[in-house]
């Protein structure tokens, strides 16, 4: 596991987005795994201005949503899509047949989720999935508990989970939702995990350097070969 710390989220954002442009680069048909929340903001908003400064195509690119919310409207503007959307890839010249979006309005949601573990293996797998932290150690949805073979499903949220996305939702907080698992986020050929903020250092800390154990889902990534990490200095204040 390789950990980079950078002075604050803005300059982290910038080198997350250099990090997966480079990763094109190499490999134009890259798949790419992407994620929503607050995390990811600063590194999307780089990642557009580079495509349109000429310096990243994405056209051959693939990308896969982590997770989304159950029994929402994938047009509602707090769904997983409607912000991979609205934040990057409207942005971008991905097809948009090479976009993938977990489908929450599926009248048979569990045989979605089977259909996206077999399109993510069709496609030959993942090859960098991005990710976040939640404050509870979450990857995902994969909230503590979650077994760390477990496959793209659906999941209960957690009321640490809940609290947090009622800034957006207000009463109306989603209870279930989907999401790729861990076993499924830990088969990708590399991952890149980002974490600012203060209120992030605790979790990180156990996640990175304490046991691994299923009460905190993300310490998983201390066992994948090519894991890399980048944090703001407030989110690595607690590591030894």
């Amino acid at each position: 596991m390789k950990i980079f710390v950078y002075e604050n989220r803005e300059i982290l954002g910038k080198e997350a987005a250099k990090f997966i442009a480079s990763a094109i680069r190499k490999n134009p048909k890259l798949v790419l795994g992407l994620i929503t929340g607050e995390t990811p903001l600063e590194c999307y908003k780089e990642l557009v201005r580079m495509y349109q400064r000429g310096e990243v195509d994405f056209s051959q690119v693939k990308t896969f949503a982590l997770d989304e919310y159950l029994e929402l409207p994938l047009s509602h503007p707090y769904s997983c899509k409607s912000q991979l959307l609205e934040t990057l890839l409207r942005y971008l010249n991905i097809p948009h047949k090479n976009m993938h979006f977990l489908d929450a309005s599926s009248p048979n949601p569990a045989s979605a989720c089977q259909a996206y573990e077999e399109e993510i293996k069709r496609v030959g797998g993942i090859d960098l999935q991005l990710l976040g932290i939640g404050l509870n150690g979450h990857l995902g949805l994969n909230e503590p508990g979650s077994p760390f073979d477990s496959r793209t499903r659906i999941v209960e949220l957690t009321e640490t989970t809940k609290t947090y996305l009622a800034r957006y939702f207000g009463e109306r907080v989603p209870k279930k939702g989907m999401t790729m698992g861990l076993g499924t986020i830990m088969e990708a050929r590399e991952i890149l995990l980002m974490a600012h903020g203060q209120a992030k250092a605790d979790i990180v800390a156990k996640a990175l350097k304490g046991p691994v154990t299923t009460k905190v889902p993300a310490s998983i990534l201390q066992r994948h070969p090519a894991c890399t990490v980048m944090l703001d200095k407030a989110a690595a204040s607690r590591l030894p």
